[in-house]
């Protein structure tokens, strides 16, 4: 009897908590029913532009500030259902980067700082795209799709750069956020590396530094000053000279380098310009401009052989140029910058007698000259891949120590956690030599002074002036490292971008036809030549890249393939025009 009764106890029991567990499922269920259609009310509100679609691209989303509210408020929704799924905090940057004032953007960033995967770019393109009254239904079909428990708390990061549309775009992503309950932070003005920084700070508990604009300057300047400590009684400062002019592109890290540099204890003298206080944002300043137009900003009053540097607007792009006595203009690309790196890194790599897989990644733009540098001289596998950060990153975590670079300016460093722990270990083994040792200290220094999250170029800068401060070198030497074969980019307006594919890592094309066997022709034609077009990521326009063994001959080239463009790729508005015109 005793023991039916406990028996019957249990089943008792055990029907109480299913029953619970049923009603909290269903309660669930029911204010997430309830969120979502909130969220669909709310979507009236900030009502998707009429016939305006939208693609979640390298960049995110990008287009005229005027037309982004409803993409700013889906996308914060949509950071709150990322987060619930990854069980991190995801980061969210308003910037449209090195695009005009008046346009705007918004990107997402996984829990350790990296892009947004593809399968959610998806998401967040049809999300966008999703007619207002719609826009339940596809939260719904994310959330069935992607097998998301609704009841996990959810938080977001969120900053701005200084576009004067960014506020309000801040306060739609806001209210996305809060539609869905969602918790978050707003940190203001910030570089868009610098949001991907606190973001994997944050989710790795402070492992990776503290997620704070202070613990970011704390750890840039901490690892710049010991590193410098380091190489200070070897061969550091023979001809290197601290003096840097900078261009901010009138954007946000103009207003970081300041900040920067209270933490540097005078080592660096630094001059900002462009900061905003009169010109506009990226116009006719910046990396970009500086990198496609091969000419000084406006804005910079340049002193004869001073290294100077280009920012983009939201500052994680950079480009570094002087002026010659002669008044000769000379352009440090991303090309210059990785093979500044990976020499370095292989020099540090031969001392200590680590054994680690050191590679280069570059894309179709990557000049010539650097390729052949980096493979031949250096023997530093190259990798080549499409056009984007996100392919360059994946491709750079193959190797134990990848470094990679796009020729625009955007790139950093990306070290394996094998490669982290040897270098550590490497750098306390008192069987080694002190010669060893030193050397794998001065690596750790540099782990720790880049941003392994994404391109960064305040990060960038102060890798560049710790190697060249160790190597002893002023600007012309880090120059004539090797000579960039002359080369011109044009963009090309066309009716649909789309109608341009290609392969080959970008360096062929496959529509439309004809197109690629022109091209060839043109190539031909000239000694040390190459030339490739591809769609823009962010804006109606064919990019056109030509290289070749004089400027005469790359300026020649790069207008004819642009004609072919225009003629067989529907191009709209006026002609490419002759590079004498």
């Amino acid at each position: 009897m005793w023991v039916r009764c406990v028996c019957v106890r249990y089943r008792i029991r055990d029907c109480v908590i299913n029953l619970r567990a049923e009603q909290s499922q269903g309660f669930n269920r029911l204010m997430m029913d309830t969120l979502l259609q909130t969220a669909k009310r709310n979507a009236m509100k900030y009502s998707k532009p009429k016939d305006q679609m939208f693609a979640y691209g390298t960049a995110g989303f990008r287009n005229r500030s005027d037309l982004l509210d409803s993409v700013l408020y889906r996308m914060g929704l949509l950071a709150v259902l990322r987060s619930k799924l990854t069980k991190g905090t995801i980061g969210v940057m308003i910037t449209a980067s090195h695009n005009p004032e008046q346009d705007n953007g918004v990107k997402l960033m996984e829990p350790m700082g990296e892009m947004l995967i593809p399968e959610w770019e998806i998401f967040a393109t049809e999300l966008a795209n999703a007619k207002d009254e719609d826009v339940a239904t596809v939260l719904q079909r994310i959330i069935a799709s992607a097998s998301i428990d609704t009841t996990i708390p959810a938080n977001v990061f969120f900053a701005r750069d200084t576009r004067s549309s960014s506020n309000t775009l801040a306060q739609c992503l806001q209210e996305g956020i809060e539609t869905l309950h969602g918790k978050y932070s707003d940190f203001g003005l910030l570089t868009t590396p610098q949001l991907h920084y606190m973001v994997r700070c944050h989710n790795s508990q402070g492992a990776y530094g503290q997620p704070t604009e202070q613990g970011y300057y704390n750890k840039l300047s901490k690892a710049f000053l010991n590193f410098r400590k380091l190489v200070s009684s070897g061969s550091g400062d023979r001809g290197y000279s601290p003096k840097i002019i900078v261009d901010g592109a009138n954007g946000v890290g103009a207003l970081k380098v300041p900040q920067l540099i209270s933490f540097l204890e005078g080592t660096l003298n630094i001059t900002v310009c462009n900061d905003g206080t009169t010109g506009k944002l990226n116009e006719r300043c910046g990396a970009d401009f500086v990198k496609i137009q091969q000419r000084s900003p406006d804005g910079l009053s340049v002193i004869a052989d001073t290294k100077c540097v280009s920012y983009d607007g939201d500052a994680d792009r950079i480009v570094y140029f002087y002026v010659d006595e002669d008044g000769s203009f000379h352009l440090l690309d991303g090309d210059k910058i990785a093979t500044l790196f990976a020499g370095y890194i292989q020099h540090l790599l031969t001392l200590s007698g680590l054994e680690l897989n050191l590679g280069l990644v570059q894309t179709a733009y990557a000049n010539g000259s650097s390729t052949r540098y980096a493979s031949q001289q250096m023997k530093v596998p190259v990798a080549c891949t499409k056009t984007g950060v996100k392919h360059l990153h994946h491709q750079a975590t193959e190797y134990d120590i990848g470094v990679y670079f796009e020729a625009n300016g955007h790139g950093t460093i990306l070290y394996s956690k094998r490669a982290e722990e040897l270098i550590s270990s490497t750098c306390g083994n008192t069987s080694l030599s002190e010669s060893q040792r030193h050397a794998a200290s001065c690596l750790e220094c540099l782990v720790n002074l880049t941003n392994q999250t994404v391109g960064d170029a305040l990060a960038d800068m102060m890798l560049v002036e710790a190697i060249l401060y160790a190597r002893g070198w002023t600007i012309h030497q880090w120059d004539h490292s090797y000579t960039d074969l002359p080369n011109r980019q044009l963009k090309v307006k066309v009716k649909d971008r789309t109608v341009i594919t290609t392969t080959d890592a970008e360096r062929k094309v496959t529509t439309p036809p004809g197109l690629q066997s022109a091209i060839d022709e043109e190539v031909a034609k000239h000694q040390h030549a190459r030339s490739f077009v591809r769609p823009s990521g962010t804006e109606d326009v064919v990019r056109v890249y030509a290289e070749a063994g004089s400027q005469i001959l790359a300026d020649k080239l790069a207008y004819d393939v642009a004609i072919h463009v225009f003629n067989l790729a529907g191009g709209k508005g006026d002609m490419p025009r002759p590079p004498d015109a």
